[in-house]
């Protein structure tokens, strides 16, 4: 399947909801390790301990695109440590990782065949708008460490195959704008910003997507704790969302997130379900659930909020 079919076939069903890393049942899971204990390995134990624990971890992506096919799940984050130690100075996994590149290859365009979109969302550690020219190139190189799987996976370099981040330290966005423009294409070309709760807000992150033409990925529970909202049917949320839209090239590639508050509207700690949910984002191609009971979440949005649509 193109993704010119995909577009098509998004605009006939959607939203689309996605699905965060792992089940909630022990479904889909995968393996780690320290990198304390890597350490403690003989060079010969590191190879075979990082071909075996690819190799399963390979496996269990190939059962999460197949259990996404079974529940119609149509978007998945993928874990930012799926390949532990990868890119690490010894280059030993980076060689291990190259050698099972057909293996991930074949799972990258069996997604696509399916139409089920692979995203990412790096870790905390990205920070392009850091001072430390350390911490910069640390968030670079975790960055081309994701891209590398995403080319790996044969997926195109487009926000199609998003890899989102955050702002990072705030009161920087001339230094981020700055920073983007100068990121290889493997990154650049799939990167995408997303407000958050503390640093950057809806409208400053807008203005970085504005300046630099990366597309905006709008969080509503974000926004609403960076505001200090009482409900998502507040005006700025509705407009937040069509001014987010209006960042991507293709409006229907459009990814917006949702959780809702375990304690309270505003608490910041996800929820196990999704009980409240802005009105607008009915308009939305692709909503990633961010919701602590996973597939069970998703269902129930289903069920409950998009019954009838």
């Amino acid at each position: 399947m193109t993704v010119a079919q995909i577009d098509k076939k998004i605009l006939l069903n959607r939203p689309n909801l996605g699905l965060v890393c792992v089940t909630a049942s022990k479904e889909i899971r995968y393996r780690t390790i320290t990198r304390t204990r890597y350490l403690n390995l003989s060079e010969t134990e590191r190879q075979s301990t990082l071909t075996n624990l690819y190799s399963d971890n390979i496996s269990r992506l190939d059962k999460a695109v197949d259990f996404c096919q079974q529940h119609s799940i149509k978007l998945y984050r993928l874990p930012s440590g799926l390949f532990p130690m990868s890119d690490w100075e010894d280059n030993i996994g980076e060689t291990i990782l190259d050698a099972m590149s057909a293996q991930l290859a074949l799972i990258g365009v069996k997604a696509q065949q399916l139409g089920i979109r692979l995203v990412s969302h790096p870790d905390q550690f990205v920070v392009l708008s850091s001072d430390s020219e350390q911490v910069l190139a640390n968030s670079i190189k975790i960055l081309e460490g994701q891209a590398k799987v995403f080319d790996l996976l044969a997926l195109p370099r487009s926000p199609w195959a998003l890899m989102n981040i955050h702002g990072g330290k705030s009161q920087r966005i001339d230094r981020l704008v700055e920073v983007l423009a100068q990121l290889p294409d493997a990154i650049r070309l799939r990167l995408t910003f997303e407000n958050d709760e503390y640093s950057y807000s809806s409208a400053e992150i807008l203005e970085v997507c504005n300046r630099s033409g990366v597309p905006m990925v709008f969080d509503a529970h974000h926004h609403i704790c960076h505001e200090g909202l009482t409900t998502y049917e507040d005006p700025s949320v509705a407009e937040m969302f069509y001014a987010a839209r209006k960042t991507w090239t293709n409006p229907d590639w459009q990814l917006v997130h949702i959780s809702n508050g375990q304690s309270s509207f505003s608490d910041r700690t996800h929820s196990d379900f999704i009980t409240d949910m802005p009105s607008v984002y009915r308009q939305a191609p692709w909503i990633e659930i961010e919701a602590k009971a996973k597939e069970a979440a998703i269902s129930r949005v289903e069920a409950e909020w998009l019954v009838g649509k």
